[in-house]
């Protein structure tokens, strides 16, 4: 694996490789919670109209849906680069700290949308907001990842 005193970089380098896998689980579950909360958004009906045909909910979604698309363009570059050898530590610090916030905002978003039944074991939004919580502390805590990402860029001449 290494020289002897070197195992602390080797863990390091190791995490370029498993962040971007994990970054893309986040978005699988912000996926899933949006999927969710447009289906119930649709067919939740208030005062003669569906929930979704509010635009503070409407808005919710758009924003949903465009944090799940970006994140899902973190985590290619950062496998892009490391499939092509160069140093990918941001990119995948990046992708890794962005999706899981974002999979965090988007859970909670979609038990919003639900509202009382967002905390009903009979929905499936409850249990990603727990289930989301995961990917902001393993594979280093979303506050590593933004050091991480602040040390590389305060390392960069612009």
């Amino acid at each position: 694996l290494g020289k002897p005193g070197q195992g602390f970089k080797v863990a390091m380098k190791a995490f370029d490789k498993t962040r971007p896998p994990v970054a893309m689980g986040a978005v699988g579950l912000a996926r899933r919670a949006y999927e969710e909360a447009v289906a119930y958004s649709k067919e939740r009906k208030t005062f003669g109209k569906a929930i979704c045909e509010n635009q503070a909910i409407s808005f919710m979604l758009a924003d949903m849906l465009m944090g799940i698309d970006a994140g899902r363009f973190l985590v290619y570059r950062a496998a892009l680069e490391a499939d092509a050898g160069r140093p990918n530590t941001h990119f995948a610090s990046m992708a890794k700290c962005f999706c899981a916030d974002h999979a965090n905002k988007v859970a909670a978003d979609a038990v919003q949308i639900f509202g009382g039944n967002g905390f009903n074991s009979e929905y499936p939004v409850e249990k990603l907001m727990r289930d989301a919580k995961i990917y902001q502390i393993y594979e280093g805590t979303s506050q590593i990842q933004r050091m991480i990402i602040s040390r590389w860029l305060l390392s960069q001449d612009y």
